[in-house]
C-alpha cells in the first residue's frame, strides 16, 4: 500500500511517488464522472449526443479537472467568526488538522464558459472632432434617476443619469411614445390606453401605429428572435384591441381588474409611467387600489374628465407637501449645505424634521387623557411641563414634544439589544412601581399601573431579563422584581407586631381573591381540595397561575433556581444581595409549601449559610467608613431573617435548617457574642442579634432547639441584668436605642416560648413513663425541665416593675412599651405553666399572684396614664375606623401585602401610640391569675368599668367589620384578642361580683359579634365563646328580669306584631296557644340543651380547632407551622343561628338526591329544630342588633328549611309554634320594608328555585296549613319579581285550593300586594283565567282572590293610554266580565272599590258604579253589540 507523503519530503519524493503508482496500474481513490451542464442541456447528455451551437463558444478547459466536486472528508468547515477562540489540543496531530481543513482545487477553479453574446446589438463609438473621447466630471451630471433597488456607487448614479439623459435627446416626441399595454389593464381608464373606436383619429390614438410594446421585451427568450417574438406579440394586441368595441374593452377590464392582484396591478403601471405616473402610483398604493378601481367611471367623457382631475388634485398635493417641506427645513437647518460637500447635494428633509424645535406641549385644560410620562426616577411628568431637552427626556416616538416615556415605549426598550437600554428601562420601571406602591400616583392617573403593568406581562419581563447574561440588566431585574413583591414598610411591621401576644403566628401571604374555577365541590374534604387544586396548579400555564397568585407563578418558573445561581456564581453587588434576600422571605412568607421548595432547591439555603451567615470574615467592614464592595463572606441581617421567616413554615423545615445546615452553630456563633464585640457595623451586629434571637424563638415555639438555652444559659441571664440599664438610655429617640429595645424584646419573647416548652415537659414525661399511653403516638419530652426556667422569673419581674414606673412618661414610656408588653405576657404564660408544675407547691403560688397583684397591678390600674391608653382604644381600632385597614390604592390581588407602605399613623392599632398590644398583654395576665386564683377576680372588677373600655366595645360591635383582605385580617386577628380577654374576664366576674348585671347585655352582644368575625386560626377561641359566653343565662338577664312579660305586653299593647298564625286548621290548634313570653321563657330554660345542639353541629372544626389550641394554651410540641390558615373568611358565617337548620335540610335533601325517603324524623332532629328556632326566638326579641347582618329575606329562607326538611316536620306542635312565632317578628312593617327577595342572598344561589320547591312541596304535604300558606304568600308581594306570582298562577294553580289563609289574620297589609295596579297583561290574563274557571275563589283562597279582583278591576276600567294590544285585551277583559253567568264574581269585578280589611270579603263594593266607569262600561258593551249586530247582518 502506497504510504502518504510526509512533512519534509521534496517534489522529488512526490514524483517517486507518483511513478510508482502508475507502475502499479491500481485503481484510483476516486473516480471521475462528469456532470451535465444546466447551460448545456437535460441531466445525462454527453457532448458526443449534445448538438453543435448554432456559434461555437470558446470554452477553456483544465485538464483532469472532474466536473463535480470531490467528496471531501470531513467537508470543509465554514468561516466562523470565533475562530480564533477554538481549542486546540496538546496532542492534536497538525498534520491531520491540515487535512480536515484542506480544500480540493476544484472548489475554486472549474470550466469557465464564455457568456453569449450573439443576440447583444452591437453599438458604434459616436465620432467626435476630439482626439481623445471627451472627459467629463461627475458634478456636471444631475442626479436625477432614483436608484431602483440595491445600493448603487455615486459614480454608478452619475452613469445612469447621463445614459437617461442621452436616451431622452434621442427619443421621439411624447405623442409617438404613447404606448397601450399589450394587456390593456390600467386602473386609471386613460383614454389614451383604452382604443375606443371613436377617438382613433386623435391624438390619444396613435397608440395604434406603435411599434415597440412596453411590457414584453423577449428577453427571456434565449434566442436571436425573442425580439421579433415580442413583436409579433405586440402587433396580435393590437389588432384584437381594433375589432372590439368600447364596451367590451370596458368589460374585459373590469374582469381583469378583479381577478388580478392589486401589487400586480401597481407593477405594471410602474413599468409604463413617468415620474408623474410614479407619484401617482405610489399614492394609489397607500390608499387602498380597490377603492380606487371600484370608483372607474364607466362613461367615455368621464374617463378623461375624472382622470385630469385626479391628475391634477394629486399633482397639487404633492407640490403642497414638497413647498411645506422646503417651507420648514429651509430655515430650520442648524447648518446650510453646499454644493462641494460630499454626499449632501441631496438634502433628505424628512431624516431632518427632528431637528426642528419641538411644538409646546398641551395645555393643562383639556377634557382628553394624556398618555403618562416619567421620567428615569420613576416620577410622573405633567401633561403642560415644559422640560429642557438636555436632560434627555425627549425621544423621537410618539409626542415628541412631550418629556418622558410611557409604560409602552420603556416596555419597547427593556427588550432592546443595546444593554444600556435594557438597563434603564428595567431600572425605571422598578421606580416606577416602587412609586406606586407608595400611592404618588393614585391621584394623578386613572387605573391601577401595577394592573396595568402585569396584565402587559411585567413579571414575565423580569423573570425573563433574570435570564440575562448582562449583570447590570440581571440587577436591573432584581431591583424591580423586589419593588414589585416586597414592601419594606409590611416587613417593618411584621417585626414591630413579632413579640406581641401571639404575634409570631401569621396568616399566609396568599392571595385571597381566587378564580371562580378553583372553587371546589362541598363534598370533598380538605386534603382532596388541596390535593386537586395542587393538580390544577400544576397542569395551568404559568401565566394563568400568575393572574391569581404572582408568588405562585414565579415559584412554577423556578425563580428561585435563578437565583441561586445569581448568588452563587455571579456575586452580584451587596444591593442585589440584599434584594434577592428580601425577595426570598417574601415567597417564604406565601405558604408552607413555597418554603418547602426554597428549601429542597439545591444549594441554595447552603449558598446563603455559607456566604451571608459565615463564622468568619474580614475585620475590617466593621471599619467606620468602610465601603461594601461585596457582601459574600460577611454576615448578614438580612440573611438570618429570612431563615427565619423559612423558618415560620413548619416544624419539619425548621428541624432541617437546625441539623442539616447547622443553624444551631450559627445561633451560638452570633447570640453568644455581644453585638458591640461583632466586627460589624453597630447596627448591623444589633439587627442580626436580634434575628438570631427572633429564629431561636421559632425554634423554640415548635419545641425545637432547646438544649441550647443550657449552653447559652449564662449569656441569657447576662442579657436579662442589663436590661435595666434601657432606662437611663430611651430619653431621646434614636434609632440605635430602638434596635436596643427590639433584641431585648426578641430575647424576652424567645424565654416566653422555651418557659411555655418546659412547662409540659413534666407532662410528657409522665405521658411518656406511663403504661396508658402505649397505644398513641410517643412524644419525647422537651430537654428543658421546669427548674431550669423558674430562676428567670425575679429578673423580669424586677425590670418590669422599673418600667412601669415610668408609664406617665410619654415619650419613655413609648420607647420601652414593646419590651415591657413581652414582661407582661412573659409572666402570664409563666404563672400559667407554674400552677400546672407538680413540683410546684400551689399556695406558694397563689400568695405571688396575690402579691403581684397587690403590689403591681393594682397600683398599675389606678394610674392616670392606664385611663388614657383606655380611652385610646376607640380611635385605634380597625373596628372603629374600618379606612385604617383598607387596601392600598395600588394594591392588586395577585400580590398579598398588608398596605403598611408609607408607615401607619401613630393613632392606629399598630401605630407608635397604640395601646392595643399593652392592653392585651395587660388583659392576658389578668386571665391568667383569676383563671387561677378565683379570689382575685373582684380585685379587677374596676377593669370592665372603664369609661373608654365601654365606650369601645358598644361601638365596636354595632360596626360592620372591613372585608377580609390580608391587611385586615392581619390587624383585626390583634384586636379580637383583646375583645375575647374582656369576655373572658366578664365571664368570671359574672358570677361572683354581684354589680355585673349591667354590663352583661353589652358583653354578650360584643360575643355574639365576635363570634361571626373571628377568623381562621382562632378556632379555639370561637369554642369558648360558644362554650361558656354565648348562652351562659347570665349574659341574657331579660329572662329573669321580666323579658318574657315585657314581650307579652308589648303584642298586648299592639307595639309589635298581634298575629296568632296557629289556626283551627293547623295541628298546632291541639295544643294550647302559647304566648311569645311563654316561649321566650321556655327557651330560656332550655340554654344547655340550646348550646350542647350547637356544639355538636360544629365538630367538623374539631381539627382546627385542635391546632388553634395547641398555639393558645402553649402546647409547643403539637405546633406544626407558625403559618396560620389561609384566610378566606371568619370561621362561622354570619348566618349561624341557623345553622343546625341549614345542616339538618342538607342533609335530608341529599338523602333524598341518593333516593332515601326519610318517612319519619327521629325524636332528636324535632328537638334539634326547636332548640335551633328557640335561639334565634331569643336573639330577635332580645338581641336583635346582633342579627342585623343577615338580611331579612336570608332569614325566611332560613325558615322555610323547616318545610323543605322532610314531610310533616312543621306540623310537630313546638316546631310549628316557634316558627309562627318568628313569623310574626319578620312581619312587623319594619322587617316587611327591609325584605328584599330580588338581592343575591347569601348561601343561596337561587331564591326563585327555593320558592319553586317550597311550592311543590306545599302542593305534596301542606294539609292546607295556614303557616305554611303565610310562608307561600309572602313573596307575592306586588314589589318583588314577577316570575313568582307567575309561577304560582300559571304552572301551580292547584295550590291556590288549599291557600286558605283567612284575610283577618294574614299579618302582611293587601295593600302590599295591590298597589301599585299590576301592568303585566300575561299575568293579568292568569288573573281573569283563574277567577273565571273558578280555579281561585274566596272561600278557598280569600288573600289572593281579593288580589286578583282588585288587579282585574283597575285593569278592565283603566282608561289610560297604551298600546292597541293592551287596550283591546282590557276591553274583551271588561266585555266577558259583563257576560260573566256567575253573578257573584261579576259584581265583584265591575263593582270593587277598595281594600278593607274589616269586611268580611276583604274589600268593599259600590252600590252603582260612578258615572265614568258607568259610561265607559256601555261604551264598550255598545260597541260589542254593534259588532254582533255588524255579523249577523
Amino acid at each position: 500500500m502506497l504510504s502518504r507523503p510526509k512533512p519534509g519530503e521534496s517534489e522529488a519524493d512526490l514524483l517517486h511517488f507518483q511513478n510508482q503508482f502508475l507502475a502499479a496500474r491500481a485503481s484510483p481513490a476516486v473516480k471521475i464522472v462528469k456532470k451535465a451542464d444546466k447551460r448545456k442541456g437535460e441531466k445525462g447528455s454527453t457532448d458526443t449526443e449534445r448538438p453543435p451551437l448554432q456559434d461555437s463558444k470558446d470554452v477553456v478547459m483544465l485538464d483532469d479537472f472532474p466536473d463535480t466536486l470531490p467528496a471531501l472528508t470531513p467537508a470543509p468547515p465554514k468561516k466562523s467568526k470565533i475562530k480564533s477562540a477554538r481549542v486546540h489540543f496538546e496532542d492534536e496531530d497538525p498534520e491531520e488538522r491540515l487535512e480536515s481543513h484542506d480544500q480540493h482545487i476544484t472548489a475554486v477553479f472549474s470550466k469557465i464558459i464564455e457568456r453569449d453574446t450573439s443576440a447583444v446589438a452591437v453599438t458604434m463609438p459616436v465620432p467626435t472632432g476630439d482626439p481623445f473621447p471627451r472627459t467629463f466630471h461627475r458634478s456636471e451630471i444631475k442626479s436625477e434617476v432614483k436608484v431602483g433597488s440595491g445600493r448603487k456607487s455615486i459614480f454608478a448614479q452619475k452613469m445612469a443619469s447621463r445614459r437617461a439623459a442621452e436616451k431622452a435627446a434621442t427619443a421621439p416626441s411624447a405623442a409617438e411614445c404613447v404606448q397601450v399595454r399589450s394587456d390593456a389593464l390600467d386602473p386609471e381608464g386613460s383614454a389614451g390606453e383604452v382604443p375606443l373606436p371613436s377617438v382613433r383619429g386623435d391624438k390619444a390614438g396613435d397608440f395604434l401605429t406603435s411599434q415597440r410594446p412596453c411590457l414584453i421585451t423577449g428577453e427571456g427568450l434565449g434566442s436571436q428572435k425573442s425580439e421579433q417574438e415580442a413583436q409579433a406579440i405586440h402587433k396580435e394586441n393590437l389588432e384584437k384591441l381594433q375589432s372590439m368595441s368600447e364596451e367590451e374593452i370596458l368589460q374585459e377590464q373590469e374582469r381583469l381588474l378583479a381577478q388580478l392582484d392589486s401589487s400586480l396591478v401597481a407593477f405594471l403601471k410602474s413599468r409604463r409611467g413617468g415620474n408623474e405616473g410614479q407619484k401617482k402610483e405610489l399614492k394609489m398604493e397607500q390608499n387602498r387600489p380597490e377603492e380606487f378601481v371600484e370608483s372607474l367611471p364607466v362613461a367615455r367623457h368621464g374617463v378623461g374628465s375624472s382622470l385630469s382631475m385626479q391628475e391634477s388634485d394629486l399633482e397639487e398635493s404633492v407640490r403642497k407637501e414638497e413647498n411645506m417641506k422646503v417651507k420648514f427645513t429651509d430655515d430650520d437647518l442648524p447648518v446650510k449645505p453646499k454644493k462641494e460637500w460630499i454626499h449632501m447635494d441631496n438634502v433628505e428633509f424628512e431624516k431632518l424634521e427632528w431637528m426642528k424645535d419641538l411644538p409646546s406641549p398641551r395645555q393643562k385644560k383639556t377634557k382628553k387623557g394624556m398618555q403618562a410620562r416619567f421620567s428615569l426616577k420613576g416620577e410622573l411628568i405633567p401633561a403642560d411641563a415644559d422640560l429642557p431637552t438636555h436632560l434627555g427626556l425627549h425621544h423621537h416616538g410618539e409626542e415628541a414634544e412631550r418629556a418622558g416615556y410611557s409604560l409602552q415605549e420603556l416596555f419597547h426598550l427593556s427588550r432592546s439589544q443595546v444593554t444600556q437600554q435594557r438597563t434603564l428601562a428595567l431600572q425605571v420601571l422598578g421606580r416606577i412601581v416602587q412609586k406606586a406602591r407608595a400611592g404618588e400616583f393614585a391621584s394623578s392617573l386613572k387605573g391601577s399601573i401595577l394592573r396595568l403593568l402585569l396584565d402587559a406581562g411585567f413579571l414575565f419581563l423580569l423573570r425573563f431579563s433574570l435570564d440575562d447574561a448582562v449583570d447590570n440588566v440581571m440587577a436591573a431585574s432584581v431591583g424591580a422584581l423586589r419593588a414589585l413583591l416586597v414592601s419594606l414598610d409590611d416587613e417593618k411591621y411584621l417585626d414591630w407586631t413579632f413579640s406581641w401576644y401571639q404575634g409570631m403566628a401569621a396568616f399566609p401571604f396568599v392571595p385571597n381573591n381566587e378564580e371562580e374555577e378553583e372553587e371546589e365541590e362541598e363534598e370533598l374534604n380538605g386534603t382532596e381540595k388541596s390535593q386537586d387544586k395542587k393538580l390544577k396548579d400544576e397542569n395551568k400555564p404559568d401565566p394563568d397561575v400568575a393572574r391569581y397568585d404572582v408568588v405562585k407563578g414565579l415559584l412554577k418558573t423556578r425563580i428561585q433556581h435563578r437565583l441561586r445561581y445569581i448568588l452563587e456564581v455571579v456575586r452580584p453587588v451587596p444591593t442585589v444581595v440584599l434584594d434577592i434576600l428580601h425577595i426570598l422571605t417574601h415567597i417564604a412568607r406565601h405558604s408552607s409549601e413555597a418554603c418547602n421548595q426554597l428549601l429542597d432547591c439545591p444549594r441554595l439555603i447552603e449558598t446563603i449559610v455559607r456566604e451571608f451567615l459565615p463564622t468568619q470574615w474580614d475585620p475590617q467592614v466593621a471599619e467606620p467608613g468602610c465601603l461594601l464592595t461585596s457582601l459574600h463572606g460577611v454576615a448578614c441581617a438580612t440573611a438570618m431573617k429570612f431563615i427565619r421567616v423559612l423558618a415560620s413554615g413548619g416544624r419539619n423545615v425548621t428541624a432541617r435548617l437546625l441539623n442539616k445546615f447547622e443553624m444551631k452553630s450559627r445561633l451560638s456563633r452570633f447570640i453568644a457574642e455581644d453585638p458591640l464585640d461583632l466586627l460589624l457595623p453597630r447596627e448591623e451586629a444589633i439587627r442580626l442579634s436580634t434575628e438570631a434571637f427572633r429564629l431561636w424563638a421559632v425554634a423554640a415555639g415548635y419545641g425545637q432547639a432547646c438544649d441550647l438555652y443550657r449552653d447559652l444559659y449564662p449569656v441569657l441571664v447576662r442579657i436579662l441584668q442589663s436590661l435595666p440599664e434601657l432606662l437611663s438610655t430611651c430619653h431621646g429617640k434614636s434609632p440605635m436605642i430602638e434596635l436596643s429595645v427590639q433584641r431585648a424584646t426578641a430575647v424576652v419573647t424567645l424565654l416566653i416560648h422555651v418557659t411555655q416548652t418546659a412547662g409540659y415537659t413534666a407532662e410528657l414525661q409522665a405521658k411518656l413513663s406511663s403504661n396508658s399511653s402505649e397505644d398513641s403516638e410517643q412524644i419525647p419530652p422537651p430537654p428543658v425541665a421546669w427548674n431550669q426556667v423558674s430562676g428567670l422569673q425575679p429578673f423580669l419581674e424586677t425590670s418590669l416593675k422599673k418600667f412601669l414606673q415610668e408609664v406617665s412618661q410619654t415619650e419613655t414610656w413609648q420607647t420601652l412599651q414593646p419590651l415591657t408588653t413581652t414582661y407582661v405576657i412573659y409572666l402570664g404564660v409563666y404563672y400559667s405553666a407554674c400552677s400546672q408544675q407538680p413540683s410546684v407547691n400551689p399556695i406558694d403560688c397563689l400568695e405571688e399572684l396575690e402579691r403581684l397583684t397587690s403590689e403591681v397591678l393594682q397600683p398599675l390600674l389606678s394610674q392616670p396614664a392606664i385611663h388614657s391608653m383606655w380611652d385610646l382604644l376607640r380611635p385605634c381600632s380597625a373596628l372603629c375606623n374600618p379606612l385604617s385597614c383598607s387596601p392600598a390604592p395600588e394594591s392588586v390581588f395577585s400580590i398579598a401585602s398588608l398596605s403598611c407602605t408609607g408607615g401607619k399613623p401613630p393613632l392606629s392599632l399598630v401605630g407608635s401610640k397604640s395601646p392595643f398590644p399593652f392592653l392585651t398583654a395587660l388583659l392576658f395576665l389578668i386571665n391568667s391569675i383569676t383563671h387561677i386564683h378565683k379570689g382575685l377576680t373582684s380585685k379587677y372588677s374596676s377593669v370592665l368599668g372603664f369609661r373608654g373600655l365601654k365606650d369601645y366595645l358598644h361601638q365596636s360591635w354595632q360596626i360592620r367589620p372591613p372585608s377580609v383582605t390580608p391587611s385586615s385580617a392581619w390587624i383585626l386577628r390583634h384586636e379580637y384578642h383583646l375583645q375575647y380577654f374582656v369576655l373572658a374576664l366578664a365571664r368570671r366576674m359574672a358570677g361572683t361580683c354581684p354589680d355585673y348585671a349591667q354590663h352583661a347585655s353589652l358583653h354578650h352582644c360584643v360575643a355574639m359579634a365576635l363570634l361571626s368575625r373571628l377568623l381562621p386560626g382562632s378556632e379555639h377561641l370561637a369554642y369558648e365563646v360558644l362554650l361558656d359566653l354565648a348562652f351562659n343565662p347570665e349574659f341574657l338577664p331579660e329572662g329573669k328580669a321580666g323579658g318574657p312579660e315585657a314581650a307579652d305586653f308589648s303584642d298586648i299593647l299592639h307595639l309589635g306584631t298581634s298575629a296568632k298564625l296557629a289556626q283551627p286548621g293547623s295541628a298546632a290548634a291541639f295544643f294550647s296557644k302559647a304566648t311569645r313570653g311563654a316561649l321566650l321563657r321556655e327557651s330560656y330554660q332550655n340554654l344547655p340543651f340550646i348550646r350542647s345542639c350547637y356544639l355538636s353541629h360544629f365538630v367538623h372544626l374539631q381539627p382546627t380547632f385542635m391546632r388553634s389550641q395547641a398555639f393558645y394554651q402553649g402546647r409547643n410540641y403539637l405546633i406544626q407551622s407558625m403559618l396560620l390558615p389561609e384566610v378566606k373568611g371568619p370561621i362561622l358565617p354570619s348566618d349561624w343561628p341557623f345553622f343546625p337548620l341549614i345542616s339538618l335540610y342538607n342533609k335530608v335533601t341529599n338523602a333524598e338526591t341518593r333516593g332515601a325517603v326519610l318517612n319519619s324524623l327521629p325524636l332528636d332532629l324535632v328537638n334539634t329544630v326547636t332548640w335551633n328556632l328557640q335561639w334565634v326566638l331569643l336573639l330577635e326579641t332580645w338581641r336583635a342588633k346582633t342579627l342585623q347582618s343577615i338580611p331579612t329575606a336570608a332569614k325566611l329562607a332560613r325558615l322555610m328549611c323547616v318545610f323543605l326538611t322532610g314531610s310533616d316536620l312543621f306540623l310537630e306542635a313546638p316546631i310549628h309554634r316557634y316558627t309562627a312565632a318568628l313569623l310574626s317578628v319578620y312581619c312587623q312593617p319594619k322587617a316587611l320594608d327591609s325584605l328584599n327577595l330580588d338581592a343575591p342572598l347569601p348561601g343561596l344561589a337561587s331564591f326563585h328555585d327555593l320558592y319553586i320547591s317550597l311550592l311543590e312541596q306545599f302542593e305534596g304535604v301542606s294539609f292546607g296549613d295556614p303557616l305554611f300558606g303565610v310562608f307561600v304568600l309572602l313573596p307575592l308581594q306586588k314589589r318583588f319579581s314577577i316570575h313568582l306570582r307567575l309561577s304560582v298562577f300559571g304552572e301551580h294553580t292547584s295550590i291556590l285550593q288549599a291557600l286558605g289563609v283567612p284575610l283577618q289574620q294574614f299579618p302582611v297589609p293587601l295593600e302590599r300586594y295591590t298597589s301599585p295596579p299590576e301592568d303585566n297583561l300575561n299575568l293579568l290574563r292568569l288573573y281573569f283565567r283563574t277567577l273565571v274557571t273558578g280555579a281561585l275563589r274566596h272561600t278557598w283562597c280569600p288573600v289572593l282572590y281579593v288580589v286578583a279582583v282588585a288587579h282585574v278591576n283597575s285593569f278592565i276600567f283603566s282608561q289610560d293610554s297604551t298600546t292597541q294590544e293592551t287596550d283591546a285585551a282590557r276591553k274583551s277583559m271588561l266585555r266577558k266580565t259583563w257576560l260573566l253567568v256567575d253573578e257573584t264574581l261579576k259584581n265583584h269585578l265591575l263593582y270593587y272599590r277598595l281594600l278593607n280589611a274589616e269586611s268580611p270579603l276583604g274589600f268593599d263594593l259600590y252600590e252603582q258604579l260612578p258615572p265614568v266607569r258607568l259610561k265607559y262600561l256601555q261604551m264598550v258593551t255598545k260597541e260589542n253589540k254593534e259588532n254582533a249586530l255588524v255579523l249577523v247582518s
